[in-house]
């Protein structure tokens, strides 16, 4: 007989920080609801958080990191996609610092997120030039 287990957790996919119940059954998850007792949702879920899991168990979903070199995406180690990834940052760095660069957080993103957004524009790229839709 499948083992159904329900787990307590808080969504991921923006900053409200809904809990939601996860069931499980057999390691893959069946059912997402939100839970009752969560002060900032009281149960209630938007579209994503109830049923945004099914790509978890999809055979679709990337397992290792992907750099498009002549025209194609290969699959490569993370050091080099690390590396790869901090060419490209300090090329757009050396074109588009100071008051020629600007960024755009989002209000649905974690505020981890958001942070370290806001962190990377003023340090790095050397400008306070940073927005968000948080009054929408």
């Amino acid at each position: 007989m499948p083992v159904k287990n329900q787990i307590e957790t808080t969504c991921g996919y923006c900053g409200t920080g809904c809990g939601l119940t996860i069931e499980t059954e057999d390691d893959r998850i069946i059912r997402v609801r939100g839970n009752k007792s969560a002060p900032v949702n009281q149960g209630q879920t938007c579209i994503k958080g109830a049923f945004g899991y099914h790509y978890i168990h999809s055979e679709d979903r990337l397992t290792a990191p992907l750099i498009k070199k002549n025209g194609e995406f290969k699959e490569t180690s993370w050091d080099e996609a690390m590396t790869h990834i901090a060419n490209k940052l300090t090329q757009i760095k050396e074109q588009f610092s100071g008051d020629a660069f600007s960024m755009f957080a989002c209000a649905r993103a974690t505020n981890e997120v958001n942070y370290v957004t806001q962190k990377f524009t003023r340090a790095v790229m050397g400008t306070n030039n940073i927005d968000g839709c948080n009054r929408t």
